[in-house]
């Protein structure tokens, strides 16, 4: 089995069927299939042979992510380069990926020509548009392929895709990760949230993150990926409605600007089956909100090296029975899934009971095949038999999993653990507050000093004191910030996760 499963599934219930919209126009199941089978074959003439990785470096386009199943035909790893990243940043990937060959589009000509004099491994470039002086044009490159090669190629140790992480701290880390864990993943996907009908799913985050391994699932039941190629949360809005879209993905920053739009309350949202959240922590002050004016809710808790689903919040579980809010779960991030086992370990490896925090560790086929070239990063992070998240968390007496913080964001002051989940959690119930950040700086007296960098509501202003006061009824002085720094901006990933080291930085000079 291949990843062009998903899509070869989708097709068998309807070739004629839309796979991929994009601005109205649309490609049938059948095309795609028949574009991905010219692109193994095109793979194969190149002298891409399985087992060697093939990058594209795209954004969110039908033709793009249609190539992902042509490399998964022939045999080849399919490495999503983020266009987002520093030209630095993705020259280091495909070097330390291996890369032989590259899929851009034009857009990204000017990075191409920054990155490709200096990967050696590079064979082929493939232009998605015309032929020029540095790549093939995608047309010829197509025509050029042997009609008789064969393809659907079982993937060399089950390796499907590799996936950069760790890029933020240091030299990035490729994930490996295999058929078999995006079977999981799919399946769970498929186990725990509502599907009616053929989905129609919008995808505005970028394809080559959680946006684009969850059409996986959406295509094995037939149904629509209609696809944004630029952030623009209005016009995410109006898809919802005129593509009557039954299942989405954002990151909580994108919601949070979806929740503050003002065509949201004249939008009809009533199609929406399941709006899934994840990639960082939510306010439940926001989610509380999203639920009451966008529908039902549901998060996903994950990481590149265990896809998406080590726990699940379905939008039934936001809720009481009796149909009224549950605010007590909505800081969680819901019970492990089926296929998944999650327990909560001390330094020693040993498993702490229910309500004490340790690390959030995991097993099970979701869980990678280790990090590519770098067996001492596989050992470290695979100790005791578990696959070692970083997160912080306690299981309640319920099976509910809570993450109060990554371990490297801790902070100790005054001999206390801080963990900086809590203390954001606090602020952003403020009505001012759209967004924040809490880190630990440097202090004499307490070790470090608990410290927020906040952003406001358009038109909001605060007094920080009176903010200080507000977080210390919640959480406690222990907790509260001993100082509170009003930005425009907060630093950001490419998908959208706060950078707290360049705040540091920028905090501390260094």
């Amino acid at each position: 089995m291949t990843l062009a499963f998903y899509l070869d599934k989708g097709a068998s219930l309807g070739p004629d069927a839309p796979c991929m919209t994009l601005h109205g126009e649309s490609m049938t199941y059948g095309e795609v299939v028949a574009l991905s089978h010219s692109v193994a074959k095109a793979l194969r003439r190149s002298g891409v042979e399985p087992g060697q990785k093939v990058g594209i470096l795209s954004a969110n386009h039908p033709t793009s992510f249609a190539c992902v199943f042509g490399i998964a035909r022939a045999g080849a790893v399919w490495c999503p380069i983020n266009p987002r990243n520093t030209a630095r940043e993705n020259a280091d990937l495909l070097d330390l990926f291996d890369c032989t060959t590259l899929i851009y589009q034009p857009v990204f000509d000017a990075l191409v020509g920054q990155i490709a004099p200096q990967l050696s491994k590079l064979v082929a470039l493939v232009r998605i548009g015309e032929g020029d002086d540095v790549a093939t044009g995608f047309a010829d490159w197509l025509a050029a392929a042997d009609a008789d090669v064969s393809v659907d190629v079982i993937p060399v140790d089950d390796v499907v895709a590799l996936v950069g992480t760790g890029g933020t701290t240091g030299r990035p880390k490729g994930v490996m990760l295999t058929d078999r864990n995006l079977q999981t993943m799919t399946a769970v996907v498929l186990m725990r949230y509502p599907f009616d009908g053929r989905p129609r799913y919008l995808a505005l985050a970028p394809l080559t993150h959680a946006a684009g391994v969850l059409c996986f699932p959406i295509m094995s039941l037939g149904g629509e990926i209609v696809v944004m190629d630029h952030p623009d949360v209005g016009e995410f809005l109006e898809l919802v409605e005129t593509h009557r879209i039954t299942h989405t993905f954002l990151p909580p920053t994108l919601i949070y600007m979806a929740l503050a739009h003002q065509s949201l309350n004249n939008t009809d949202l009533e199609s929406l089956q399941c709006f899934w959240y994840g990639a960082a922590p939510m306010s439940t002050t926001r989610l509380a909100e999203a639920l009451d004016r966008i529908g039902p809710m549901a998060q996903l808790f994950g990481q590149s090296e265990a896809p998406m689903m080590i726990s699940t919040l379905s939008p039934a579980q936001h809720r009481r029975p009796d149909g009224s809010i549950d605010h007590a779960r909505l800081s969680s991030a819901g019970t492990p899934s089926p296929l998944v086992t999650v327990a909560i370990l001390d330094d020693n490896g040993a498993a702490v009971p229910a309500g004490a925090r340790g690390e959030v560790c995991v097993r099970g086929p979701l869980v990678m095949a280790g990090y590519y070239k770098n067996p001492e990063a596989t050992a470290e992070a695979s100790a005791h038999g578990w696959h070692h998240t970083g997160d912080i968390g306690f299981l309640d007496d319920d099976g509910f999993l809570y993450i109060v913080d990554r371990a490297k964001d801790m902070i100790i002051t005054g001999g206390f653990n801080v963990y900086s989940a809590e203390v954001e959690q606090a602020l952003m119930a403020h009505d001012a507050v759209r967004d924040c950040a809490v880190i630990g700086l440097p202090d004499e007296k307490w070790g470090e000093r608990v410290t927020a960098v906040v952003l406001l509501h358009d038109g909001a202003s605060v007094d920080t004191d009176e903010v200080v006061r507000f977080v210390k009824d919640r959480v406690g002085s222990v907790k509260a910030p001993k100082q509170i720094e009003v930005w425009s901006d907060l630093p950001r990933s490419t998908v959208g996760k706060i950078l707290k080291t360049d705040i540091r930085a920028t905090l501390t000079g260094t």
